[in-house]
């Protein structure tokens, strides 16, 4: 029976209900031309297909196109000849409904995996964890997880959270090992999670990652108020940031300074703020102390001015900042004679990111992400286009939405039903361009992508099989 289970286990299709997503101007660039015989041929192959009304119907109901959607528009003519649609150009194509034309579009790739953006997949993760393992070992840079938190009930959820305290140990502590084998040295993991399983989680994560620790990164989260307890409400959960070793790639995530504001409104022009230090005095040989046999002042030049802070007060720049300030223009001393420095429109995060609702709700779904968060921890560890961001519990899909966003190639990986109704329709959405989240905000962004998706078999279904 065991070596019956094995060889099933191990057949061909383990892989099934493959399909790929891929937005028309990625088969046309892949064609080499957008004006090419070739690729405009491809084109009127999918719009005449007998399926293509299945494929209208579902960018109907995604809300990528209205009722009013015709087709003929896709291509458009003028003198120089026929071409695709600037409006529709990022139309996403399922494979699904074209599956005797799959095989055409593939080939337009030289090498496939090269152009893919992205892998959804649909299965238990430690599985996917396992059986992926050989194709990226080694070539992740971030992961970032909100796995279910260890609590006393499932009811809310579209997936199970009440584990018992050893059991979500040991469930979190086995995929965080095989996780580590997908890392690249510089790589970095966050795991989001709140009080009932952070005394579980710093342990685990300790002894996995050798104690490279870095960070526990607040995220502020609603709390119902009007709910009776007879203790404070929980408005907080905590993201752990660890790296794979001390060689890993690093850059403090900032946030935009508020504008300045009189009377409601906002204020135009540069901003200006003293140096976080009172200057009162000139200099005097009272504010002289000796080190080394020197004597050595506590009072910058500014401008041309010996300036001095209070007793027992130091100034926040040192005096090379302040010249390379006075070179770039960025000091000034006020009306007062007090020196200013201009202040850059971003700010340097701290560990303190409760400036965001750590969730959101566009997606209907209970513990969807905010993209903010997701954003930051994303730019905060990664920082080139082709690195690789993974997240095995994928729940609504916030991590891939937000690495395709920020032209990041991307793994997500999901058990739950939801895989077909939230996560991969977002998915179809943000290679539309999805307006939602941080797509504003991120000028790169316009859509268009091209991503596989399938099923692995499950371990249940190998030995009802046997």
């Amino acid at each position: 029976f065991e070596d019956e289970l094995v060889k099933i286990w191990n057949k061909p299709k383990f892989v099934k209900n493959s399909n790929y997503v891929i937005t028309l101007d990625r088969i046309l660039s892949a064609c080499h031309s957008e004006r090419s015989e070739e690729s405009l041929k491809l084109v009127e192959k999918i719009k005449k297909h007998k399926n293509f009304s299945e494929q209208i119907k579902e960018w109907q109901e995604l809300g990528i196109v209205d009722e009013k959607f015709n087709s003929n528009d896709i291509l458009t003519t003028d003198l120089i000849g026929k071409y695709l649609s600037k409006k529709y150009e990022h139309l996403p194509i399922d494979t699904k409904y074209f599956k005797d034309l799959e095989f055409e579009i593939l080939s337009q790739f030289d090498d496939l995996d090269k152009a893919l953006d992205g892998w959804l997949i649909k299965s238990e993760n430690y599985q996917a964890l396992n059986t992926i393992l050989p194709k990226f070992k080694e070539q992740v840079q971030t992961i970032y997880i909100d796995p279910p938190f260890n609590l006393d009930s499932s009811d809310q959820f579209l997936y199970r959270t009440n584990y018992k305290d050893a059991n979500w140990a040991t469930l979190l502590e086995n995929r965080l090992k095989l996780a580590k084998n997908w890392l690249n040295e510089k790589g970095s993991i966050f795991v989001r999670c709140d009080y009932n399983g952070n005394w579980i989680v710093r342990p685990i994560m300790d002894n996995l990652f050798d104690n490279n620790y870095r960070n526990e990164i607040v995220l502020s989260k609603s709390a119902k108020l009007t709910e009776k307890i007879n203790k404070y409400h929980s408005a907080h959960d905590s993201l752990y940031f660890y790296t794979k070793s001390d060689a890993y790639d690093f850059e403090p995530a900032t946030k935009k300074r508020d504008e300045p504001k009189w009377r409601g409104m906002h204020l135009p022009g540069i901003r200006w703020s003293l140096i976080p230090d009172e200057f009162v005095k000139l200099f005097s040989k009272e504010n002289l102390k000796e080190k080394n046999g020197k004597f050595v002042t506590r009072a910058r030049i500014i401008l041309g001015k010996e300036l001095l802070p209070p007793s027992g007060r130091h100034w926040a720049l040192s005096q090379e900042s302040i010249f390379e300030l006075e070179k770039q223009g960025k000091i000034k001393l006020n009306e007062k004679g007090e020196p200013q420095t201009e202040e850059a429109e971003t700010q340097k995060l701290t560990d303190n990111w409760t400036d965001w609702v750590g969730y959101s709700s566009i997606w209907g779904f209970t513990t969807e992400n905010n993209e903010k968060v997701l954003e930051r921890a994303i730019r905060t560890s990664s920082f080139r286009g082709n690195d690789f961001i993974l997240d095995f519990f994928l729940g609504s899909g916030t991590t891939t939405a937000v690495a395709h966003k920020l032209s990041r190639k991307w793994i997500g990986v999901e058990m739950g039903e939801h895989f077909y109704s939230v996560v991969l329709p977002r998915m179809k959405k943000v290679l539309a361009y999805d307006k939602s989240g941080i797509s504003k905000e991120v000028k790169e962004y316009q859509g268009g992508g091209f991503f596989k998706y399938y099923e692995l078999e499950q371990y249940e279904e190998a030995l009802a099989n046997c």
